[in-house]
């Protein structure tokens, strides 16, 4: 019999209905929000928390803080709290947050563009001492990182800060963050063009902008006239390269929607050629874009790149295009590859004004207080009042007369800090790990350390570039999947079956020439102890299968599984 409404029961089952709700984009009147992130942020703009810890929190302690506020907006302002000590990696995705805080913050300082001067660096480096029980990271966003920060501490860091022209404003949060910039802006000899006063820009337009403070997720920058492509461009949200265009003369190609983490994007070109003078209103329309089409429904889909990948740049150059800059952007070439093996500026080099810059690399971007404040007093005794930071974990002084050159070298030396530096500890970058992030799950900073110190000992004439990049959990800060060794922070079995801190393998990653993601040999895990046997014994095959010149990622692309194993 069929169903009727008179015999309903006959009928087939109604099938629930489900209405999509949207990704939660502002631009297609999506505007409820769609998570607790989403809705912290707009019962609140996170740049209004400032006053609650300068009025509140420092005075009443970390017990007064609002947790919307503690793990969520003090962000805004630089803030995380740290992970509480003596809690192992098995217990990082177990524990409530409220088990995983410590009481006390990391604080990240931006210094936009890597600039600094020996009066900012001695701050800096005093700070540490003072407030930060010495720590201080160099990060590979150019930034440096502080630990140990109490709440109570937090205002008296910000007017020294500020009193210099440092901030920590936006240097966290679904903001836009430090803005990338080449280590050699306008000294290099062979620089296309100086992209400096575009991030002073776009610094002064839109940092601590409310219109601006509100995006779907980070939003990471970069801007560099530098032939060496020395900012990672292809992994930012955005990017300007420097590029000559054979009508129009030096200015930028434009790159959006690169980004790492769990899902893993290269930047795409726009084929737009942006003059010096735009570049400030292009990142606009784009962090534009990013705020009102960006997706809000899911965390994980919320960074620039998925929109990009959806889109497509055709699309994206056309809403840009007709939405945001209401013209037409000129049609330019690509960059060229870059020159140079090493993208990190070490060593020696002569400025276009006929002084010099001097590279030097710590180990993984560990050093403290103290250091920092030697480098300061070594570089002015030197005639230098200018360093960079650089995307590699590095640091530059500038602007050094050749007759100085040997005495500042050896200075730096003598902190141990390397102007010539092994391969390993040139290409070793590891991210902070579980000795105070709370997503990590093993030790990273003193791992990348002694594997280095291993190396230098084992194969002490390997002299070929070699980047090695140690992640303490699958969020890629330290760049994993683009490096030439990409080590993944996990738990691991040993031979005794025993659970233990160990590392899944990426080989053959790449930024620059032949930029892609590194391989994964299937089953490839090795513990933390195993790690320079690893390392060591896939060098060691490398240099004797290897061709003349090749690159270990391109070795990498064609060896078989046995031989990186």
């Amino acid at each position: 019999m069929a169903a009727t409404p008179e015999n309903p029961t006959t009928a087939a089952p109604k099938r629930k209905v489900s209405r999509h709700r949207g990704e939660g984009q502002w631009a297609v009147g999506h505007f409820t929000p769609l998570n607790g992130n989403e809705q912290f942020k707009k019962d609140d703009d996170g740049l209004n928390v400032r006053t609650r810890i300068e009025t509140i929190y420092s005075k009443r302690g970390f017990d007064s803080i609002d947790p919307n506020d503690l793990r969520g907006r003090m962000r805004w302002w630089g803030l995380y709290t740290q992970r509480r000590q003596g809690i192992d990696g098995g217990k990082t995705a177990i524990l409530e947050p409220e088990e995983l805080d410590d009481e006390y913050f990391m604080l990240r300082v931006r210094i936009d563009g890597g600039r600094l001067t020996t009066e900012q660096l001695r701050v800096i480096g005093e700070i540490s001492q003072e407030f930060a029980r010495g720590t201080a990271d160099l990060t590979d966003r150019q930034n440096v990182q502080y630990h140990w920060i109490r709440i109570e501490d937090v205002p008296e860091i910000w007017e020294r800060l500020e009193a210099v022209g440092l901030s920590t404003t936006e240097a966290c949060g679904d903001t836009p963050r430090v803005i990338l910039g080449s280590p050699v802006a306008g000294i290099a000899e062979n620089e296309i063009i100086d992209g400096s006063p575009a991030i002073d820009e776009i610094q002064r337009r839109f940092i601590g902008n409310p219109d601006f403070s509100n995006l779907p997720r980070k939003f990471k920058s970069a801007v560099s006239g530098s032939p060496q492509l020395d900012v990672a461009h292809e992994i930012n949200d955005i990017a300007f390269v420097g590029v000559d265009h054979p009508e129009h003369g030096p200015g930028f190609d434009l790159w959006v929607g690169g980004g790492l983490s769990t899902n893993p994007k290269l930047g795409v070109r726009l084929g737009a050629w942006v003059p010096l003078d735009e570049v400030p209103d292009v990142y606009g329309g784009v962090i534009g874009i990013f705020r009102d089409y960006g997706y809000r429904r899911l965390r994980n889909r919320a960074r620039l790149k998925f929109l990009v990948a959806d889109w497509g740049p055709e699309k994206f150059r056309q809403i840009l295009e007709d939405e945001y800059l209401k013209r037409q952007l000129v049609d330019g070439p690509a960059p060229e590859q870059p020159t140079g093996t090493w993208r990190d500026h070490l060593g020696v080099h002569k400025q276009k004004d006929g002084r010099f810059y001097v590279g030097f690399a710590p180990r993984v971007g560990r050093v403290d207080g103290t250091t920092l404040t030697k480098i300061a007093e070594v570089a002015e005794a030197h005639g230098s009042g200018r360093l960079r930071t650089t995307a590699e974990q590095k640091m530059i002084v500038l602007d050094v007369e050749e007759a100085q050159v040997e005495s500042l070298v050896a200075g730096l030396e003598a902190l141990d800090l390397r102007v010539t530096p092994s391969p390993f500890r040139r290409g070793t970058m590891a991210c902070t790990g579980i000795e105070f992030c709370k997503l990590a799950i093993v030790e990273t900073k003193a791992r990348g350390a002694s594997l280095i110190d291993e190396l230098e000992r084992r194969i002490p004439e390997f002299d070929h570039p070699i980047t090695i990049n140690i992640n303490g959990c699958p969020n890629a800060c330290a760049r994993i999947q683009v490096a030439d060794i990409g080590l993944k922070g996990q738990l691991v079995l040993d031979a005794d079956g025993n659970q233990v801190e160990g590392f899944q393998v990426h080989l053959g990653g790449a930024l620059g020439l032949e930029a892609g993601f590194g391989r994964k040999v299937r089953g490839l895990k090795v513990t933390s102890a195993e790690l320079p046997d690893y390392v060591e014994r896939v060098l060691k095959r490398f240099e004797k299968e290897r061709a003349d010149d090749e690159r270990f990622a391109t070795w990498v692309a064609r060896a078989s599984e046995e031989a990186l194993s």
